[in-house]
């Protein structure tokens, strides 16, 4: 069957939902390999006799990495194109995944050095993953569909939670740790082979109809993105000073790292948090984190959906992307009053509601299809991501100290909430009105900020 047969027989067609459900499998897998390390925490601390501060680290060793991989990997994907750089990066980081189960062959300081090695080859190859799904969005997406396919794959960092979080808590119960570990490592290559099965960019994609196309491409999205990828922009101080330098991507940047401190938390010390503090066991902990996971899943996607539809309703984008980011992260610091009840069931519910704002507020990833240049998609992502990051570095470490000098987790459950209002700052009051980078012109006429953008 032709394309024009295709279409025909489709109408409009929906391969852009096989794209964005990938992104989601994605992300989720991604994710679960990130907070192996957060449920099988206490029984490694316990058989390896780590400290809270050494614990850390172990925790921060994905994030340095991660964000020191982001520039090259967005530049990797703009170079080769996402299917390609994203299929590279599920093998690897999968196969990192798994030996990291063969730390628990080693013992003392050796296991720790180990686990460390390998989380930081995890976070090198799962740098082009965020990047990637921005860019396949912008590609693949009409600006009236951006959000809702960007909060998708993004609210697979909470699905990941409520899919393997039990599945993991019971396999350290019933095997041990370095279980957990074989378990994701098998998963992600069961992922590999279905991403190259399935992903391909929109002008190169044997099932799509030239009705989706031409949908997708009047809304604005970038169909021939990686057309010509063999030889793309080369990158200059001007293109770097552009992307450092603009307001509005400052604020976005700040807004992404506070927004990934609540992140890394929920990721990294929240088990431990519901372990050591409130008594629960690994077992139980695994099963109790999937309730605030679903919400913040739902409000995910419900994030999404809303902002999209302020949008086609004729909220300006600014106004469309900020209204849920606003309210929903100044519902996250409602975890804050954890600290003033005693009841568990209590805390379980708080923690459901601020992750559900949370999950409304994470539209970071719509922001930057929304504002990317379009010379330039990866390695913008790559620097957005970079500066998000740099929380999974800071966060770990600075609630490790917190719970090490203070023997409780109030002071950092305070720190993380006051991380969701500089977010809100940073995307309100820094960033100000959201529009597309036009990075040809800014850095033609680097004299004229004002004037350096053209309107999404």
């Amino acid at each position: 069957m032709t394309r024009e047969q295709n279409s025909g027989a489709l109408g409009r067609g929906h391969v852009r939902y096989l794209m964005v459900f990938m992104l989601f499998a994605a992300t989720t897998v991604n994710y679960a390999d990130r907070a192996s390390l957060s449920i099988v925490g206490p029984a490694m601390q316990a058989q390896l006799h780590i400290a809270p501060i050494t614990l850390g680290y172990i925790f921060s060793a994905f994030g340095w990495a991660y964000a020191i991989a982001q520039l090259p990997g967005g530049w990797l994907l703009d170079r080769f194109g996402s299917r390609v750089i994203y299929a590279g990066s599920i093998l690897l980081w999968s196969l990192f995944t798994l030996l990291q189960g063969a730390a628990g062959l080693l013992a003392g300081a050796l296991a720790v050095a180990a686990l460390f090695a390998l989380r930081l080859l995890v976070g090198l190859a799962e740098a082009p993953a965020f990047p990637g799904n921005s860019r396949i969005v912008a590609a693949w997406f009409p600006g009236g569909e951006r959000a809702t396919a960007a909060a998708i794959f993004n609210s697979g960092q909470y699905f990941a939670t409520v899919m393997f979080a039990p599945v993991m808590a019971w396999l350290t119960h019933r095997f041990g740790w370095p279980s957990v570990f074989v378990f994701l490592g098998g998963a992600g290559l069961l992922l590999f082979v279905a991403w190259l099965m399935t992903v391909y960019a929109p002008s190169q994609h044997s099932r799509v109809g030239r009705a989706e196309l031409d949908y997708i491409a009047a809304g604005g999205g970038l169909i021939d993105m990686d057309q010509g990828r063999g030889a793309p922009q080369s990158v200059s101080w001007q293109h770097l000073k552009v992307l450092l330098s603009r307001r509005m991507l400052i604020g976005i940047y700040i807004g992404q790292y506070c927004v990934n401190v609540l992140t890394y938390f929920f990721l990294t010390w929240f088990p431990v948090y519901l372990v050591e503090q409130r008594g629960m066991s690994i077992l139980k902990a695994g099963v109790v984190i999937v309730l605030p996971a679903i919400c913040g899943f739902a409000g995910g996607v419900l994030g999404g959906i809303m902002s999209d539809a302020l949008l086609r309703r004729g909220v300006s984008l600014s106004l469309a992307r900020k209204i849920p980011i606003v309210g929903g992260l100044l519902l996250s610091t409602s975890m804050i009053l954890c600290n003033f009840v005693q009841a568990n069931w209590i805390v379980v519910l708080i923690m459901s509601l601020a992750f559900f704002g949370k999950g409304v507020g994470s539209l970071g990833w719509a922001v930057v299809a929304d504002t990317a240049p379009k010379e330039m998609t990866g390695l913008y992502g790559g620097l957005f991501n970079t500066f998000g990051n740099v929380g999974a570095i800071t966060t770990p470490i600075v609630i490790g100290y917190i719970v090490a000098v203070t023997g409780s987790f109030s002071g950092a459950l305070v720190y993380v909430g006051a991380n969701a209002l500089l977010a809100v700052l940073g995307y309100t009051v820094i960033a100000g009105r959201f529009e597309r980078v036009h990075l040809t012109e800014s850095v033609a006429r680097p004299r004229q900020p004002s004037r350096m953008e053209t309107r999404t």
